[in-house]
This record gives C-alpha cells, sequence and structure tokens, in this order.
C-alpha cells in the first residue's frame, strides 16, 4: 500500500511507503506544476516529500534552492506543513559553492556552512523545522554515485564524524531538525555515524538514502546489514533507473522533455552490460502483463530493508502510475524470475 505507515530509523515517526521526490520542480516543471504534484500526493495520503538544499537538478547557481522555494510556497497556500514529514539535505565535498555566502573554496560539512544551509532551508521551505536532515554525500571523499576511490584520497583531511554529528546536535537541540540522515553513503560511514553518536551522546543516524533499483542492488551487501542491525531506513532513491526501468529509453529512442534529452547525464545507467540487463527486466514486466515502471517500484518497496521509496515525476500521469505501483501483487514467481537474472546480471549500474 503506498500509504503504509513505516517507522523513520528508531524513532516514532511514521513515513509513507512512498515518498514525493521533489528534485524536478524548478527546473523541468514549474510551481504550478510543483504545487499540484504536491496536492495529489497528500490527497492519495502520502505524507513524506524529499527535497535537497542543492535541487532542482541538473545543479546550477540560477536553480539552486527553487525546488525548496515551491514548496515553502505550497506550505504558505495550503497550510498542510504538520501534515508532512519533510526531509531536505546539506551539500557534501563539492565544488559546487554557488549554494554559500562568501567565497569559500568548496563546500563542506563545517559549522559554519552547516549553520548557513540550515538557516537558508528554513526560510526558503517557510518553515522553523526540517523532520529529516540527511547530508547529501559525505564531506571526506568517498566511493559514490558509482565512482572508485584512489590511493591519493586517502590523505584528503576532513570533518570527523563526531565533530559533523555535533554540527547537527546543535540544531537538533534548538527544534530545527527533528532527526538527521545520510545519503550516498558506505558501510564504513554508516557503522562510524552510529559508533560516535553513541559514544559521545550526539543524534543517531535514522535513515540512508542511497541508490537502489533493479540493476543497481549494491546496498543488499554490507549496507543492508549495517542498517538491518541498527535500524537505519533505505530511503531508496532512483527506483526507475533515472527512467531506464520505464522503458522510454529503449533502442536508442529520446522521448522529447526526458531528462537523457534535455541533460545527458545519465552515463550511470549507460555501461556496456547495462542495456542486456534493463531489457531482462522490461521483459520480464511484460511476462506479467504489468507496466515496467510500476514493475520496478514495487520490487523496491516489497525489500525488508525498506523505510521508503522515493519517487520522482514530471507529470500528474506519471505520478498516479507511480503511486498506483505500489498497490501491485508481488507474486513468488515474480521474485524469482528477478533473482534468476540478477544472478546473471549482478547489479551493472552500481
Amino acid at each position: 500500500m503506498h500509504d503504509e505507515k513505516r517507522h523513520l530509523g528508531t524513532t516514532e515517526v511514521e513515513v509513507t511507503a512512498c515518498c514525493l521526490g521533489t528534485m524536478t520542480w524548478g527546473e523541468q516543471n514549474t510551481e504550478e506544476e510543483g504545487h499540484a504534484q504536491m496536492d495529489y500526493a497528500a490527497e492519495r495520503g502520502i505524507n513524506f516529500f524529499d527535497t535537497a538544499e542543492m535541487y532542482a537538478v541538473p545543479p546550477r547557481a540560477e536553480t539552486q534552492g527553487r525546488t525548496e522555494e515551491i514548496i515553502g510556497t505550497w506550505f504558505k497556500k495550503t497550510g498542510k506543513r504538520k501534515q508532512i514529514i519533510l526531509a531536505s539535505k546539506v551539500t557534501g565535498r563539492s565544488k559546487m559553492t554557488w549554494t554559500r555566502d562568501g567565497n569559500v573554496k568548496m563546500t563542506r560539512q563545517t559549522k559554519e556552512q552547516i549553520d548557513e544551509a540550515v538557516e537558508k532551508s528554513l526560510k526558503r521551505l517557510k518553515t522553523d523545522y526540517i523532520d529529516l536532515y540527511q547530508l547529501h554525500w559525505p564531506d571526506r571523499p568517498a566511493a559514490t554515485f558509482g565512482t572508485r576511490l584512489k590511493a591519493e584520497h586517502y590523505d584528503i583531511e576532513y570533518e570527523a564524524f563526531e565533530t559533523i554529528l555535533g554540527h547537527l546536535d546543535a540544531h537538533v537541540r534548538a527544534g530545527r531538525i527533528r532527526y538527521i540522515g545520510l545519503s550516498n553513503e558506505t558501510s564504513y560511514g554508516v557503522m562510524r555515524f552510529i559508533a560516535e553518536s553513541h559514544k559521545h551522546g550526539l543524534p543517531r543516524i535514522q535513515s540512508i538514502q542511497n541508490a537502489y533499483n533493479l540493476v543497481n542492488r549494491t546496498f543488499e551487501g554490507d549496507l543492508e546489514e549495517c542498517c538491518m542491525r541498527e535500524g537505519v531506513s533505505l530511503l531508496a532513491y532512483s527506483p526507475l533507473a533515472q527512467g531506464y526501468l520505464t522503458g522510454k529509453y529503449r533502442g536508442g529512442a529520446l522521448p522529447k522533455g526526458s531528462r537523457k534529452q534535455l541533460f545527458d547525464r545519465l552515463q550511470r545507467y549507460e555501461k556496456p552490460p547495462a542495456e542486456a540487463a534493463i531489457n531482462g527486466y522490461l521483459g520480464l514486466a511484460a511476462k506479467y502483463g504489468v507496466d515496467p515502471a510500476q514493475f520496478a517500484l514495487r520490487f523496491c518497496d516489497t525489500r525488508p530493508f525498506m523505510g521508503s521509496t522515493i519517487i520522482g515525476a514530471t507529470s500528474l500521469d506519471q505520478l498516479k502510475t507511480c503511486i498506483d505501483a505500489f498497490e501491485l501483487p508481488w507474486t513468488e514467481d515474480m521474485e524469482a524470475d528477478v533473482n534468476a537474472l540478477h544472478l546473471r546480471q549482478p547489479s551493472p549500474c552500481p
């Protein structure tokens, strides 16, 4: 059920199995369209929205913060702030310095930068608190977004785990943040954050937002055990592999207005083994007479470690299709076929 409630980490907060992603608002979608999506999602019983200070995507100075502003104007118009569990994120180590005032050389998770990010997000969102504040990606060099670490990365200094938790704790104590989470993180990072929170009495990590889908099941390695044993909820992003698992790019198709056509940033899903695996899953959806997007989303939803699956749409028709996916029966035969294909072509798009 799309509106089935699940606990966020070890908290008493309950979020819906379906989370509304927002990153297209302010770039591919107008404010009016963003408002219409939030109206529809709320009508369908969805109580969980996810955003970030960096959005809209692709990240650029001209649109940075616009997505949060669109959510803020919806809160002001509807008065529904208290009905929504709101998640946002602070940028990790990067050269996207337009998110900060002054002349910083890099975005970092220092006290000054986190303080600035929280203040700006609250202002844009027209709220005085954020339910879940996530580190969008690490302050340290890490193997994120399908990359690998090189030897020289281990010599680069970074903000210590307990130090970052301390920066966030100040905002938790002040009531600006309720809970904290990670994103694009590794097993090492999850366990270090948890260890330091226990050791120093600092806020505990409640969630991790990582990519997870039929062609990227890397979470099922060490991260799954870390999160299941420690009570950390997975918030799966890119459950449709940035659109590839809908079939819309099949055979080299390039639909007008699609992310690939507009921005050509989907190389994570264009690696040599990817096409055969994607076609295999599209074939399974056809075998069962199911919309391929709904097949891919329901697969994510049925995992035992899933806190919430983040959907994203640029039209209300797409949004309805995605939300309806959570009502789809998931059978033992579907599970067996998916796992057999996964064994032949394991996670080609990490």
